[in-house]
Formats: C-alpha cells, structure tokens, sequence
C-alpha cells in the first residue's frame, strides 16, 4: 500500500467510524427499548474511540482538530446514515434499529480485516486489527440485544 492509499484508507476509517458513531447517537434519541437504547449509547462512545484510535495512526499532519472532526453534522452520504434515515421513513422500532447495526457492523468488522491485510505498517495493521476484534465484539452485543428482544436471550 502506498502512502497516498494508507492515507485514503486512514481518512475513510476515521469517517466511517464518526458514521457509526453518529448512527449510535441517532439511533439512540429514537429507541424506547432501555437495553437498546443503553447499548447504543455505550457503542456511540466506542466508536468514537475506535475514530480516534486511527486518527492517532494518521501521521500525515493534515487533519482538522479530532474534536472538531467528531463535531461536524453527520455524513449523509454514509450507509450507516442512509440505512438509519431509510428506517425512520419507514415502521422504524427497536427491531429494525438493531438489525441495521448488526448488518452495518458484520460489514464493517469485515471491512477492517481486509484492509488490515493490506497494510505492511505493523502498527497502523495492528490499529485495524484491533478495531475490527472491538466491532466484531460490537456485533456480539447487538445481537444479544435482538434476541433479548425477541424473547430467545
């Protein structure tokens, strides 16, 4: 991987984490279930920091302040955003919030592993690597979620 590619992949990182933060953060305003809306909460904060774990690999100098990265509105383009506005349009509950956050974070823990296994910085693989067990760990907890919701948990 290049210079220029690892800091597309760095930059597209740090975003899709705000995404999924931004995501949790919505999701939780519009969620009456309190283990739901607990859950998302506390993966709001996580993602967050996941931002910043690769914001702190980000060595090029040419980022705004995270703090003022993290501020900025949601990304309306994102597919967390898009799935989550798509879902309010709609019967949007409990149910379908948590199913878009195990879809959502299946495809993002996948993501991290083949980005990770395309990146020969050992510390910067290591930041992915971590993230995507941390996101996989994300899944785990939706998916208790879902099930205690439905009755099976």
């Amino acid at each position: 991987m290049t210079d220029q590619d690892l800091k597309q992949a760095l930059r597209k990182a740090i975003q899709t984490e705000k995404d999924a933060m931004d995501f949790y953060n919505l999701g939780a305003s519009k969620i009456f279930d309190e283990r739901a809306k607990a859950t998302f909460e506390i993966l709001a904060r996580e993602e967050r920091q996941h931002a910043l774990s690769f914001y702190n690999a980000y060595s090029f100098g040419d980022l705004p302040s995270f703090n003022d990265m993290m501020a900025a509105p949601p990304a309306t383009d994102s597919s967390w955003f898009l799935s989550l506005q798509k879902a309010m349009l709609s019967d949007f509950d409990e149910r379908l919030a948590l199913e878009l956050a195990i879809e959502q974070e299946d495809l993002l823990a996948k993501e991290l592993l083949v980005i990770a296994g395309t990146i020969d910085d050992p510390a910067i693989k290591q930041v992915y690597l971590s993230n995507a067990a941390s996101t996989h760990h994300h899944l785990e907890m939706v998916e208790a979620d879902y099930k205690a919701m439905l009755g099976m948990g």
